[in-house]
């Protein structure tokens, strides 16, 4: 029988953190949450920031009650997060003022103000990543046209995942997959847009080395190590991005398959072995961001269960505690279709009142608004679904063949009304399942690291042999296919 090895995952998302161990044995992987924290923006005289020594203090926490457990021993450690945000490090190693939030206010209008300087297709020729205002590169600019003095003290730019393997290390490089989600990085050439970033004015030599996922960066630092009770455990580069540990963690075979990480943001994507950066990809906003095993992921990004989150919170203000659950029941009673929203539109990025934005935008397309929380989030639901439909049918016109099944992994994996409009709205299979499976692929990249499995592909027999799968059939196709053209219409003026 194959020994037991751990490995220790860190896995960040936008309102919450886990250190959760995973531990292989043979043909098969386990998963525990050891420690669950709080995360989210702290705002400060009208500016929000990440408090990433509080995040810190809450990882070694974690190491402590890992060793307190299980001993010494431990594999590896990975990091993973969110895509875009960053840490800024001065000449003397320290980190240079709270890292800001992706969805602070800096970056109103900065898109335009950057193709001033820069077209958008030159950036996008460049870089073939989407266009959002919290890209990096528009963070960044922001701090340009804001003439922070913060840039001109930087040493060092580091990423999320890489600012806390610098935190427990000492070594300062940025990992491949968080990297492409910059619009910094040239996917031709594997390194940072360097010419481009000159013209913004956006100094290029606090960007350091870029490592593949699956790089051993350094041991923990010893003492760090000392102090929670370690032996000399490696710190990896994991697949730092979450989505690109959640894609890792699909389980998927063959190639005739697209994925979905659900979750306050919808991943919905390709695994392609090039980038795809033509007119049409431009036109239609997508995506090419680095995955494991020298791929891409050919995605968009689409709000997600952001809007029925940010809905419940509103409706919570008045002090009513309200259930997931109860408002799933209540969305599958409401009338299928009182109206469709593009969730997508700038409205929905971070509005003070998201069922009044939902409002707004119905009013404003000539549709009569959801009147009950159960059509609020109906509405919201099927119109995921409905653009999930349209994203897919854009990547099968680019690649040039259809898919045969939507993979669908993460947090939104509970939903299964979602699940099932998904399946409904694009007519076709939808597998759903693992739900953990950004901290799954954490984990699986970490031990392809240390040579505890082959490859990427064996990675993804050990998901099919330890974890479920629900597969939700199309039904009432033809009343969707009728919504959808609709809704397509509504798209050909914002995609």
């Amino acid at each position: 029988m194959a020994a037991k090895k751990r490995f220790l995952a860190y896995d960040l998302g936008a309102s919450s953190g886990r250190g959760i161990v995973g531990t292989l044995e043979g043909k098969r992987l386990e998963i525990e949450e050891l420690h669950r924290f709080s995360n989210g923006p702290t705002t400060i005289l009208g500016s929000m920031y990440w408090d990433v020594l509080g995040l810190f203090d809450e990882m070694t926490t974690a190491l402590g009650l890992y060793s307190q457990r299980y001993g010494k021993e431990l594999g590896g450690i990975g990091f993973d997060t969110w895509g875009v945000d960053y840490g800024l490090l001065g000449s003397d190693g320290a980190l240079l003022g709270n890292p800001m939030h992706y969805r602070d206010s800096r970056t109103d209008d900065i898109m335009a103000e950057t193709f001033k300087v820069v077209s958008r297709e030159s950036i996008f020729s460049t870089t073939g990543i989407q266009f959002m205002q919290l890209n990096t590169v528009f963070q960044l600019f922001a701090m340009v046209k804001q003439q922070s003095p913060l840039l001109s003290m930087a040493k060092d730019l580091l990423l999320m995942p890489s600012l806390f393997s610098y935190f427990f290390t000492g070594r300062k490089v940025n990992e491949f997959t968080h990297a492409t989600t910059t619009q910094m990085l040239d996917p031709r050439t594997g390194n940072w847009a360097y010419d481009m970033l000159a013209q913004l004015g956006i100094p290029t030599d606090m960007l350091t080395e870029i490592v593949q996922p699956g790089t051993i960066i350094e041991h923990l630092a010893p003492a760090l190590a000392n102090t929670c009770g370690l032996g000399d455990v490696p710190v990896i580069a994991s697949a730092g991005h979450d989505t690109a540990a959640a894609v890792a963690a699909v389980p998927a075979t063959g190639e005739d398959w697209a994925y979905l990480s659900s979750g306050t943001w919808s991943l919905l994507g390709l695994e392609v072995k090039e980038p795809i950066i033509n007119a049409d990809s431009l036109r239609y906003n997508l995506t090419n961001e680095g995955g494991v095993d020298n791929t891409y992921r050919f995605l968009k990004n689409i709000m997600g269960l952001w809007l029925v989150q940010e809905c419940k919170r509103m409706w919570e203000r008045g002090g009513e505690t309200l259930d997931y659950g109860a408002m799933m029941q209540d969305a599958e009673r409401a009338k299928p279709f009182t109206a469709v929203i593009d969730p997508n539109d700038n409205r929905f990025l971070n509005p003070p009142d998201m069922p009044a934005a939902i409002v707004d935008f119905c009013n404003s397309t000539q549709q009569t608004p959801p009147a009950t929380r159960g059509e609020f989030v109906r509405c919201a639901l099927e119109s995921l679904a409905l653009k999930y439909r349209a994203v897919l049918e854009k990547f099968e016109q680019l690649r040039g063949k259809p898919v045969d099944v939507l993979h669908v992994v993460g947090g939104g994996v509970k939903n299964t009304l979602l699940s099932q409009f998904t399946a409904n709205a694009i007519g076709k299979p939808v597998v759903a399942g693992p739900i953990e499976a950004t901290a799954i692929g954490n984990i699986l990249v970490q031990a392809i690291a240390t040579g505890d499995i082959a490859s990427l592909a064996e990675a993804r027999e050990i998901v099919r042999n330890s974890y479920e799968t629900v597969t939700y059939q199309p039904q009432d196709t033809a009343q969707w296919n009728a919504v959808y053209d609709q809704f397509k219409d509504m798209l050909d003026q914002s995609w």
